[in-house]
C-alpha cells in the first residue's frame, strides 16, 4: 500500500491526467473509434481521485450478459457473468455497493485473491449510466492508500462520481458506435462494421486471409410466397449456421439484403472454399420453421484471398465476380478458381 498523497499533489497528478486524455482523444490514433486506451485513462482517473490502489472500468454487454473490463489495474481483460461479484450486485440494485471487510461480504469473488496472492481490504463499485439514466456499465476501485479504515461512504463516493461521469459519456459513445456497425435482425455486423473491421485488423497482416461473399437463392421467392417475416426467420436461421460453420478467428457480417460476408484469418482460397462448402451444405440440409411452416434454403458462395495490394472495395468485386459465376451457372455451389471443373 502506498502512503496518503496530499492535496497539492492530488491536484497536480488529476490535471497531467486530465492532459493525457485530452491529447489522447485528439490523436489521429483514436480515429479508428479504438477507445481502450482512454479507458485506461478513465481508470487512472478514478484511482487518483479516491487515492485507491488499483480501478477497474466495466462494459455491461447486456445481450451476452457478461461483465468486461475495459480497463483494469495490473491485469489483463476480465470477462465474466454479469449475476456474480461486487459489481454484479451494483448492477443488479443499481446502487453504488461499498465495503471494507471483502472477504466476509457474500458477493465478494476472492478467487483472483487465491491466484494472484493479492489482499483486498476495501472495494468501492459505482454504477455507469448513459444519458437516459440506463445502466451500461460500472467503475470499480480496490484498497484505499494509507487508510486501513478502507473508503469513506460520502467523501469517496463523490469523488469517484466525477469519474463515473465522464466514463458514462465516454462509454454511451462507445456503445453508440457498436451498435450501429451492428445488424438489427441477425445480430450479425453489419457492412458498416465490416469496413472498420477491415481497416483496424484486414488491411495489413503477415497471415493469408480470405473472404467469402454468399447470399440466398431465390430469397425473393421465398418472401413472395410466405410473406416478409417469413425472409427475416430465414435470415435469422441462415446467420446463426453462418456464426456456427466459421471458425473461432473468423467474422461473419450481413453485407445487406440476403447477402454476407465472411473474412477467414489465417486461410488461403483453398481453405476459404472447404469451410464454404461446409457451410454449403449445412444450410442446405437444414430446416427454418416458421410458425407452420417448414422453409428450405440453398446458398450459393464466391471466395479469394485478400491481396493486401489491392483495396478493400477490389477484393470485394473479386469474391463478388465469383458469386456471380455461382449463379449463373446452377447456384448452391461454390466458386473459387477459374476452372469450373476444380469449383465446389
Amino acid at each position: 500500500m502506498g502512503e496518503k498523497i496530499s492535496a497539492e499533489q492530488m491536484l497536480n497528478d488529476i490535471f497531467g491526467i486530465m492532459q493525457r486524455l485530452y491529447n489522447e482523444m485528439r490523436s489521429n490514433e483514436n480515429h479508428h473509434g479504438d477507445h481502450l486506451k482512454v479507458f485506461e485513462i478513465f481508470a487512472e482517473l478514478g484511482r487518483t481521485l479516491v487515492e485507491a490502489d488499483r480501478a477497474s472500468f466495466w462494459r455491461w454487454d447486456k445481450r451476452t450478459h457478461l461483465l468486461i473490463t475495459t480497463a483494469a489495474t495490473g491485469t489483463n481483460q476480465i470477462v465474466i457473468s454479469d449475476k456474480t461479484g461486487l459489481v454484479g450486485q451494483a448492477l443488479a440494485e443499481n446502487r453504488t455497493v461499498l465495503t471494507n471487510d471483502p472477504y466476509n461480504h457474500p458477493n465478494f469473488n476472492s478467487e483472483v485473491d487465491k491466484k494472484t496472492g493479492y489482499v483486498t481490504k476495501s472495494v468501492l463499485v459505482m454504477p455507469v449510466s448513459n444519458c437516459r439514466g440506463e445502466i451500461i456499465g460500472a467503475f470499480q476501485v480496490i484498497n484505499k492508500l494509507g487508510n486501513d479504515a478502507g473508503f469513506n461512504e460520502t467523501e469517496d463516493i463523490k469523488r469517484l462520481s466525477i469519474a463515473a461521469f465522464i466514463c458514462g459519456m465516454a462509454l454511451e459513445s462507445d456503445i453508440f458506435m457498436a451498435d450501429s456497425q451492428r445488424d438489427n435482425l441477425t445480430e450479425l455486423k453489419n457492412r458498416f462494421g465490416f469496413h472498420s473491421d477491415y481497416q483496424k485488423h484486414y488491411r495489413q497482416v503477415d497471415v493469408p486471409m480470405s473472404i467469402i461473399i454468399c447470399d440466398i437463392d431465390f430469397f425473393k421467392k421465398v418472401n413472395d410466397t410466405y410473406g416478409h417475416n417469413a425472409g427475416d426467420a430465414v435470415l435469422i436461421h441462415v446467420s446463426k449456421i453462418l456464426a456456427s460453420k466459421i471458425r473461432g478467428c473468423d467474422n461473419v457480417y450481413r453485407w445487406g439484403g440476403e447477402e454476407f460476408i465472411i473474412v477467414l484469418k489465417g486461410a488461403t482460397v483453398d481453405e476459404a472454399a472447404n469451410i464454404a462448402e461446409r457451410v454449403r451444405l449445412a444450410v442446405m440440409d437444414s430446416v427454418c420453421k416458421f410458425e407452420d411452416k417448414e422453409i428450405r434454403v440453398t446458398m450459393s458462395f464466391g471466395c479469394t484471398e485478400i491481396n493486401s495490394a489491392l483495396s478493400v472495395e477490389e477484393n470485394i468485386k473479386i469474391a463478388d465476380e465469383r458469386l456471380y459465376r455461382a449463379k449463373e451457372t446452377g447456384r448452391n455451389r461454390v466458386i473459387f478458381k477459374t476452372n469450373p471443373e476444380e469449383n465446389f
